[in-house]
């Protein structure tokens, strides 16, 4: 083709837009995305939340919990083996001749649970003041409930 063909035609180039689907809203807090919007000169909303980089959830319900602790005065405790008890648990052990490990594998429990009858920090247990009854052969609940009442 010569030049004087291509004078007369004349080509229009209308630039054709490709769109790719909207940006989900995770994409549009993305901070890539945030800086393309600032480079191309979109409008960016920026919006400060009331909580933002705060515990708030949790400190607000903690020191409600703080408050009625410290506004409750009843002084609770977990009951504890009784004295008369722990000397009793003791001295029948002594009288069998039984190490506390001995005695807590009779009674099929831990020796630790022993350890602590005897030292006074365990939680009474029925069960487990009837086995060392049984394992003993002395009465232990008659002094629990004449220790409690």
């Amino acid at each position: 083709m010569s030049c004087e063909k291509m004078a007369g035609i004349s080509q229009d180039w209308e630039p054709v837009v490709i769109r790719k689907k909207a940006p989900t809203s995770a994409a549009r807090k993305d901070e890539k995305a945030v800086n393309a919007a600032r480079r191309s000169g979109a409008e960016i909303e920026t919006v400060k939340k009331s909580t933002a980089g705060t515990n708030k959830a949790a400190s607000s319900s903690t020191s409600l919990n703080t408050r009625k602790l410290d506004e409750d005065t009843e002084n609770l405790a977990h009951e504890k083996v009784p004295t008369e008890l722990k000397k009793a648990i003791m001295q029948a052990r002594m009288d069998k001749k039984l190490t506390q490990a001995q005695l807590a594998q009779i009674i099929n429990e831990k020796p630790q649970i022993i350890q602590e009858y005897e030292s006074g920090k365990a939680i009474p247990n029925q069960q487990i003041i009837s086995k060392l009854e049984r394992a003993l052969g002395a009465k232990l609940r008659v002094l629990l409930k004449v220790e409690l009442s």
